[in-house]
């Protein structure tokens, strides 16, 4: 476990996805992880529920090849996002590139869309 959660978030789906299950427990989280997996959700990816007695988070995997957090946090402008693209999905038209932005986290069609740049989180397909 190191010092980044969302790393270690992701890292535990990862993990968990490759020995075959389909549902864990992420004892750590944050804002931030909540917001990505909210992403992560809303294209169907993974479903997820946030004990707060517990402070714990259920994930539930369903239907995801890859998803990784990216370090160091690259800052990219409207112009440079299609390079970030090329460099870590396979595809520029499958999977979702986050962008930590000002007005929070989105995927790169939204921050293209808003034209607004930031610090590139995680990406999943």
């Amino acid at each position: 476990m190191s010092q980044d959660i969302v790393a270690d978030g992701l890292n535990q789906i990862m993990n968990a996805g490759r020995i075959g299950k389909r549902e864990l427990t992420i004892r750590k989280y944050s804002k931030v992880l909540i917001n990505l997996f909210e992403i992560m959700g809303a294209k169907g990816h993974i479903s997820y529920e946030v004990n707060e007695e517990a402070k714990t988070v259920t994930v539930k995997i369903i239907k995801l090849n890859e998803c990784r957090a990216v370090k160091p946090r690259y800052y990219v402008s409207i112009g440079s996002i299609d390079k970030y693209l090329r460099r870590f999905l396979p595809s520029r038209n499958f999977g979702s590139l986050i962008i930590s932005t000002n007005k929070g986290l989105m995927d790169h069609k939204e921050a293209i869309a808003n034209k607004i740049g930031g610090s590139v989180i995680a990406y999943f397909y």
